[in-house]
């Protein structure tokens, strides 16, 4: 990540932190490295973060990078989580999510 995107990304994982739920940072694929991955009990999120002045959507990497197929056999709902932020705002520009 640059920039304010990893800035942005560790407020999301502190949030998620003090849930007590599984999260995995920089987490690796064959593909790529997943911003953040959180398993929530027979869930898994796959989520992308971006700044609005990058090229690709949040949603569309994960998507191009097929990084939901390291969890397929996984016995669990997958989604994915496309989030762009605006460093202007700084703010959530675009939320973007689907499920597998």
């Amino acid at each position: 990540m640059n920039g304010y995107e990893g800035y942005y990304a560790s407020v999301f994982y502190c949030y998620l932190a003090a849930l007590d739920v599984e999260l995995i940072g920089e987490d690796t694929s064959n593909r790529g490295r997943i911003d953040l991955t959180v398993k929530i009990e027979d869930k898994i999120y796959i989520i992308e973060f971006k700044l609005i002045n990058q090229p690709q959507k949040a949603l569309e990497q994960i998507k191009q990078r097929r990084y939901f197929e390291k969890y397929q056999d996984e016995q669990a709902a997958i989604y994915l989580i496309g989030v762009e932020f605006n460093p202007d705002d700084k703010n959530i520009n675009s939320f973007e999510w689907e499920q597998m």
